[in-house]
């Protein structure tokens, strides 16, 4: 089904890049978190994602037209953030894409981030950051920068599969969940997953001004938030969401 994916590249790849996927989920976590890596970092765009599958929506910046699905690279890294809600019928072939781009591209490492629904999310000032692995090697990569594992329990969607098809194809991958609202944009728990990611990566993105924007990211957040829940919704992803204890 990837073959209905294309990706575009329009700038040179780093070589053996690290890739990050921040792609829309449970309070928009991978999205904001990504979004905010690619400002901080003045990423440039390098690629993007083209398909039939995909509504037919450009996004506006400064009154010119982008794809809504984009690759941004700043040294060996590479983002992904996607600005619109994936259809339910584009998660497969868009994660077998992903995967077998960043396997054609030597990726060292790809990183998704994400959220974990957690009900008494407005009780936590500070949201906790689980790690999940692909293989042995990349699960001591969260063991060694001291990110609790997620052991037991089950994930839903695009980084469920993405995940797999790594493990599949032996690409060292992991995925960061930080303790999100379910269906609110969440940029307290973005920036608890960033905080992470800058120990794997070894880099200082600060979260202080993401923070500061935090209302206005829930309020520009709402549409994508909206359209989310109801892709999450079609693919039974709230199922995931139901049995907290498996996640402890």
């Amino acid at each position: 089904m990837a073959s209905i994916i294309k990706i575009t590249e329009k700038k040179a790849v780093p070589k053996e890049p690290v890739i990050i996927t921040g792609l829309p989920d449970v309070g928009l976590v991978g999205v904001i978190a990504a979004s905010e890596m690619v400002s901080y970092l003045k990423m440039e765009e390098i690629a993007k994602v083209e398909s039939g599958l995909l509504p037919p929506i450009v996004v506006l910046h400064e009154g010119l037209p982008y794809a809504p699905v984009r690759f941004f690279s700043h040294d060996n890294l590479v983002t992904l953030v996607s600005e619109i809600a994936l259809p339910n019928l584009a998660v497969i072939p868009i994660s077998d894409a992903i995967v077998n781009w960043a396997y054609a591209k030597k990726a060292k490492l790809v990183i998704s981030i994400g959220g974990i629904a957690e009900p008494n999310r407005q009780d936590i000032e500070k949201p906790k950051v689980f790690g999940a692995a692909s293989n042995k090697t990349s699960l001591r990569i969260l063991e060694d920068h001291g990110i609790k594992i997620l052991g037991e329990g089950y994930l839903v969607g695009a980084y469920a599969l993405i995940l797999r098809n790594c493990a599949e194809k032996n690409i060292p991958s992991i995925s960061l969940l930080a303790q999100s609202f379910y269906n609110y944009p969440d940029p307290e728990a973005a920036a608890a997953a960033l905080t992470e990611l800058n120990k794997v990566l070894g880099t200082n993105i600060d979260t202080s001004e993401l923070l500061k924007k935090g209302e206005n990211i829930r309020l520009k957040a709402r549409d994508i938030m909206k359209r989310t829940q109801i892709e999450m919704e079609r693919m039974r992803k709230s199922q995931e969401y139901g049995a907290p204890p498996l996640y402890v």
